[in-house]
């Protein structure tokens, strides 16, 4: 094994801090989901997801993809996503051993409720902290973890060009 390079003073406390970024901010969008539109972040997420698809329809496979879920959680969030009536499983017309998921009128509408709420959590808890040049340097520092943590562009978001009108 290869001798440890220790983090120095200056990135341990980076470290630390980004962290407890990633342990708060779930827990705070869930909570924030959860009161104002019944839904967890996964679950706005994967409906987020098929709004932007095309058709609003995806393969399961290609839902996981985006989401970084492995099949069984997916399949288990669909399934309580589906008795909602949010979203609908069909055969893939294309490839009979695969299944679509289309986010339905409902789904649609559960997102246009959920969707202002939810993009205000994210300025209050995240964007509205920073300057614009650090808006912009939080979009790069994410991009060069990307590079790592996604090298084959999975969730699609490591290829995204910078837009100022993305969706949250």
């Amino acid at each position: 094994m290869d001798e440890a390079r220790w983090l120095s003073d200056e990135e341990l406390t980076a470290w630390v801090r980004f962290t407890a970024v990633l342990e708060l901010l779930p827990a705070a969008l869930d909570a924030q989901l959860n009161a104002d539109a019944e839904l967890t972040f996964f679950e706005y997420f994967c409906l987020a997801m098929l709004t932007e698809a095309p058709d609003r329809i995806l393969r399961t496979s290609a839902l996981a993809a985006r989401t970084n879920a492995t099949l069984p959680r997916l399949s288990r969030v669909i399934t309580q996503l589906e008795k909602r009536g949010l979203v609908a499983r069909t055969p893939c017309p294309k490839d009979r051993r695969a299944t679509n998921i289309t986010l339905t009128s409902a789904g649609w509408e559960k997102m246009v409720q959920a969707a202002p709420g939810h993009v205000n959590a994210v300025r209050r808890l995240v964007l509205d902290a920073l300057d614009p040049e650090q808006v912009t340097q939080l979009s790069a520092i994410s991009a060069a973890m990307l590079t790592r943590l996604d090298p084959d562009g999975r969730m699609l978001v490591t290829s995204r060009p910078d837009s100022t009108s993305a969706k949250a």
